[in-house]
């Protein structure tokens, strides 16, 4: 029998692409959607291509979301703290915003500021840690978990299995990322709006002032570093969806161009969703448009002794909604790549 699923915040870019996955998965059913403002409209009348599930958007409350297997939050931060506390007879509860994810309360109030909540399983399967386990483990079985955040996941899949490896400075970590303004959510902003962004780009949150940046640094000790300095720079660009990260480290001295290749594809060879290009090929996030995937590519600048690694995801998927059900398929103990598309969608 399937499992009764809900998804609040289905109103939402990351709660639609929860609803849309989950459509094809045979053993989670959607059966409630919620939003706030939206509440009372069909999903169809929010999300047109979701419009032949049939499903119409109620309020977002504890009594609504209450007796269900499985619910995913996709909620803004500071929503859902409380929430995920009142569901308690949820088998499993996926926390897709940021309220779960840091472990440090100083980093909360820091970037986000309000109450911190208790951090849950952090859900990035592929996350090396410094042991040479993956985050996966710790998937197994989780009764709450906490998704990453998009442009967290991108950045830690680059720079993770070098910092694990010891063959990359941890303290001289830079990143620039080419992002769609489908991550900031559909909340009306002049910023976002198509005369604004298009043919354009457009740095935002400079100076390490970006909310991911405590969660990538958490992630890299979970990896081995015992220390990291990050300079983090995402760039709105005009694609509707994708993150194209381009990150480099300083190299330890000594470590060869074989080295640095090796170090890599080994970390992700039993990977489904995370691939080392081949050598010439570049990560593209046209590649990755509706898949569950993320890309990478590694080159070395030897004259200046340094590593870069260009990853590439859909933040959508990847970044938030595949890897919640991602997660979650491993917590509920089904296949890990069910109901997750592994090709992308071309041109």
């Amino acid at each position: 029998m399937s499992l009764r699923v809900a998804v609040a915040g289905a109103s939402g870019y990351a709660g639609g692409e929860i609803v849309r996955l989950l459509a094809s998965h045979p053993e989670l059913d959607v059966v409630t959607v919620t939003a706030h403002k939206n509440a009372g409209h069909s999903l169809g009348a929010v999300h047109p291509h979701l419009a032949p599930l049939g499903l119409t958007l109620q309020a977002t409350t504890p009594e609504v979301l209450a007796g269900h297997d499985v619910v995913f939050l996709a909620l803004p931060h500071g929503a859902s703290g409380a929430l995920g506390e009142a569901l308690a007879d949820s088998r499993l509860v996926v926390d897709c915003g940021a309220d779960r994810r840091l472990t440090d309360s100083t980093d909360w109030t820091d970037y986000y500021g309000g109450d911190f909540s208790e951090p849950w399983a952090y859900g990035l399967p592929e996350l090396v840690h410094a042991d040479g386990s993956t985050q996966r483990e710790l998937l197994e079985g989780a009764a709450r978990i906490a998704a990453p955040g998009c442009n967290a996941s991108a950045v830690t899949l680059a720079f993770a299995p070098g910092i694990r490896a010891g063959i990359i400075d941890p303290t001289d970590l830079v990143s620039v990322l080419a992002v769609g303004p489908s991550g900031a959510g559909k909340s009306l902003r002049e910023d976002l709006l198509a005369s604004e962004i298009l043919g354009s780009a457009s740095p935002y949150a400079l100076g390490g002032t970006h909310r991911h940046n405590p969660e990538i640094r958490q992630n890299l000790r979970v990896a081995g570093a015992l220390s990291v300095r990050l300079s983090f720079t995402p760039t709105l660009v005009p694609m509707s969806r994708g993150i194209l990260a381009t990150n480099s480290a300083s190299l330890v001295e000594g470590v060869s161009v074989a080295d640095v290749r090796a170090v890599w594809a080994d970390a992700y060879s039993s990977e489904t969703f995370v691939r080392v290009l081949p050598e010439g090929q570049m990560p593209r996030t046209a590649d990755t448009l509706g898949a569950n995937t993320a890309l990478l590519q590694l080159a070395v600048d030897e004259r200046a002794g340094r590593v870069v690694i260009v990853s590439a995801i859909d933040n959508l998927v990847k970044g938030t909604a595949g890897a919640a059900i991602q997660s979650a398929n491993i917590a509920l103990g089904l296949p890990e790549a069910m109901a997750l598309p592994l090709l992308g969608v071309a041109p």
